[in-house]
C-alpha cells in the first residue's frame, strides 16, 4: 500500500548519512524492487517524491560525487526533520495522553526492516538513530484484533462466535474489509457469507478463537464507507447514565462529553456520562486510574474495581 511505501522510502532516506542513488533506492524499499520496468519505477519514485515534499518531509536532492554532478542522489536530513521544541495546552496534553495508551513504539518489521537489512549489506554509511520511533503499533485489549487485522491485510475469510447484546451467539463467516475504531470502539467491516450482504461486528463481541476458512488472497476489498456503515448498523445506543468525580485538571474526554457536570464538595467535578455499554465505559474509565472516581450505577462501579484489581494483581504478581 502507498503508506507503507512511503514510510519505507523515509525510513530508507533517513537511515544513511550520504545521498542514495535512485538504483539504491530502489534495492532498499521493496514496493519498488517489485516494479515492473524502470519506467514504472521512475513514475511511482517522482510521485513519492512529490507527496513526501507535500507533506512537509525535506527530501534534499544531493550530487553523489562532488566532482561529476551528472547523477543525483537523495537524502532526508535529520536537523530538518527534526520537529522544534513545542508547547501544548492543557486540554491538549490530555489528548496526547490517551493516545499514549494507544499507541505504543515498535521495532521495525516486515519490508522497513528487510529495506534496512538490504542498506547495511551495501555498506551504506548508516544513522540509526534516526528512524528509531517511526512505526507505530497498535494496542488493543480485543483479543480478535490481530487475527482479524491479519485477515483484513491477507484478504483471508473467517470465521467466529458472535455474541449480540441480549441475544444467542452464532457462527457467522466474513471475509473481513477493515478494521476502525468509532468512538472508542473496535469494529470489523465485512462480507457476511452466511447472510450474502455487507455487515458490521464489534470485536469485543467475538468469543472465542478467529479461524480462517479460505486462502490469503482469496477476494478483493471493495469501496466502501466504514464510518457510515458502523454508523447505520451499530450506532451507540444510550442504555443508562453514570456519575463520576474527576480530579481538576483531569479527564478532558470525559468532560467533553458530559451530559451535565457540578462543582463537588470535595474540590472535584462531577460528570454526568450516557452509555450504551457498561463494560465499555468501565474499561474507559478505569484507564485513568486514580484521577476518576465512579459513584454509580454499581453495574459500571463493578466493571471499574474489577479492572483495577486485575491491573494490581498482574503488578503485584510481576514485582
Amino acid at each position: 500500500m502507498k503508506t507503507e511505501r512511503l514510510l519505507n522510502l523515509v525510513i530508507c532516506l533517513l537511515y544513511t548519512r550520504r545521498p542514495l542513488s535512485k538504483a539504491r533506492i530502489r534495492e532498499a524499499v521493496p514496493q519498488y524492487a517489485q516494479t515492473v520496468s524502470d519506467e514504472a519505477f521512475d513514475r511511482m519514485f517522482e510521485r513519492d517524491k512529490d507527496e513526501l515534499r507535500e507533506l512537509g518531509i525535506p527530501l534534499r536532492t544531493e550530487p553523489l560525487d562532488a566532482l561529476f554532478d551528472d547523477e543525483p542522489g537523495y537524502r532526508i536530513d535529520q536537523r530538518d526533520y527534526a520537529l522544534p521544541q513545542i508547547a501544548f495546552e492543557p486540554d491538549e496534553l490530555a489528548v496526547l495522553g490517551l493516545a499514549s495508551r494507544t499507541w505504543q513504539q515498535a521495532s521495525l518489521a516486515g519490508p522497513a526492516a528487510s529495506a534496512l537489512r538490504k542498506l547495511e549489506a551495501s555498506d551504506v554509511e548508516r544513522d540509526a538513530a534516526s528512524i528509531i520511533g517511526l512505526e507505530p503499533r497498535v494496542r488493543t485489549s480485543e483479543p480478535a484484533f490481530a487475527p482479524i487485522k491479519d485477515a483484513v491485510l491477507d484478504q483471508v475469510a473467517v470465521r467466529f462466535t458472535y455474541r449480540r447484546p441480549g441475544g444467542a451467539a452464532t457462527e457467522r463467516t466474513i471475509q473481513p474489509w477493515s478494521v476502525v475504531n468509532h468512538l472508542g470502539r473496535w469494529y470489523v467491516t465485512g462480507f457476511d457469507q452466511d447472510r450474502q450482504a455487507a455487515r458490521v461486528f464489534r470485536l469485543s463481541r467475538i468469543e472465542g478463537a478467529v479461524r480462517r476458512t479460505g486462502k490469503p488472497g482469496g477476494y478483493q476489498i471493495p469501496a466502501h464507507d466504514a464510518i457510515a456503515m458502523i454508523s447505520g448498523t451499530d450506532g451507540p445506543q444510550v442504555t443508562g447514565r453514570a456519575r463520576v468525580l474527576a480530579q481538576p485538571g483531569s479527564a478532558h474526554a470525559l468532560r467533553r462529553r458530559a451530559v451535565a457536570s457540578r462543582d463537588d464538595p470535595s474540590g472535584w467535578t462531577e460528570l454526568t456520562l450516557e452509555y450504551g455499554d457498561a463494560e465499555s465505559l468501565a474499561e474507559e474509565i478505569a484507564g485513568f486510574g486514580p484521577v476518576v472516581r465512579v459513584l454509580e450505577p454499581p453495574e459500571v462501579v463493578q466493571g471499574v474495581v474489577r479492572r483495577l484489581r486485575a491491573a494490581l494483581d498482574a503488578n503485584q504478581e510481576g514485582a
